[in-house]
């Protein structure tokens, strides 16, 4: 192969890279940095979902305002002590607090879907973090056919770094291997 070949190849596939790259780049600030959130000024349920960031003050915010009758605590990981009191008690709110079994999104999906059954509910906002709210979705949408939105709380810039990485392999499990509730 002459050495001009050779060079228009590697345009082709230095072309190719990039183009891959920011289709990567794109998607990733899609799913994973600027996720579509948001809900209407009132639901069903309120279901903070366990992890970083400053969920607990974010559905906590949502109750002590009355956007739902419900709100379910998961305190399923290392950022919940086992048996503590999960929130206050809030005056016409309904507080659940529960350990996912298994202590992930998906469980957290099922049991939000079988609460959901149980009590009627129609629509839910997660709270979550950007990087989850994808996968949120996803797992929730398994489990529960009602309308659900998704209320974001803020990170510091060290959990950004490690939640990106890991909601990416989370989304791929769950649109390859763990395709059901």
């Amino acid at each position: 192969m002459s050495g001009r070949k050779r060079r228009k190849r590697w345009r082709y596939i230095a072309a190719a890279l990039i183009v891959l790259l920011a289709a990567f780049a794109a998607v990733t600030a899609r799913w994973f940095v600027w996720p579509q959130q948001g809900m209407p000024g009132r639901v069903d349920a309120i279901v903070m979902l366990n992890g970083p960031g400053n969920r607990l003050d974010t559905a906590l915010d949502l109750a002590w305002a009355h956007r739902a009758g419900t709100i379910v605590i998961s305190r399923g990981s290392r950022y919940w002590g086992h048996g503590s009191v999960c929130a206050p008690r809030i005056p016409r709110v309904k507080v659940i607090c529960f350990d996912p079994d298994p202590a992930t999104t998906r469980g957290e999906a099922e049991f939000a879907g079988r609460l959901a059954r149980q009590y009627h509910w129609r629509t839910v906002v997660l709270v979550a973090v950007a990087p989850q709210d994808t996968v949120a979705r996803l797992r929730v949408g398994r489990c529960f056919s009602g309308k659900i939105y998704v209320v974001n709380a803020r990170m510091t810039a060290l959990e950004w770094l490690y939640e990106i990485p890991y909601e990416w392999g989370s989304t791929v499990k769950a649109l390859s291997i763990q395709r059901t509730c």
